[in-house]
């Protein structure tokens, strides 16, 4: 967008009041997720049949990101859903600006993923809530979605 040189002070006053504007008109969730740990995608209706494999299993995951300046020690912190189902960290520590995906079926645990090693799906495709709970109990962030479909193909970003 070229900007003409005779409008600077209008346009210098326009762009703060937009400024003071926008501030003010955040919406009240946006700060939530501001400095520390939340939910990023959530894919709860993995691509393929439901078969129960582990590559099915597997297809089923939720990130969490770390959004804040400092690593932070999960060990304790618990993923649960509608239903009460439960993952509880173990000792993993999830660096500053990183991501840890936490797949619903079995594997190894590596670098950036670990498994709830279960033997049948947690997220339900017809709509579900996943919860992240500090190991003090209270709520850090959660996520909720409605059906899959085939427009949003069983994913939700939770941004």
């Amino acid at each position: 967008m070229r900007i003409r040189t005779a409008a600077p002070i209008a346009l210098a006053a326009a762009t703060a009041l937009a400024g003071s504007l926008l501030a003010t008109a955040a919406p009240a969730t946006a700060a939530a997720h501001q400095g520390g740990l939340h939910f990023g995608t959530v894919q709860y209706d993995g691509p393929g049949p439901d078969n129960r494999s582990t590559k099915s299993l597997n297809a089923e995951w939720v990130n969490i990101h770390n959004n804040g300046k400092k690593k932070v020690q999960l060990k304790g912190f618990k993923v649960k859903d509608n239903t009460g189902y439960t993952y509880t960290f173990g000792s993993y520590t999830i660096g500053a600006g990183k991501t840890v995906k936490l797949r619903t079926g079995k594997g190894k645990n590596v670098s950036g993923t670990v498994h709830w090693n279960r033997g049948s799906y947690v997220w339900n495709n017809t709509g579900d809530k996943a919860r992240l709970i500090k190991p003090n109990g209270k709520l850090q962030d959660s996520c909720s979605w409605k059906k899959s479909t085939k427009a949003n193909k069983g994913v939700k970003n939770c941004h």
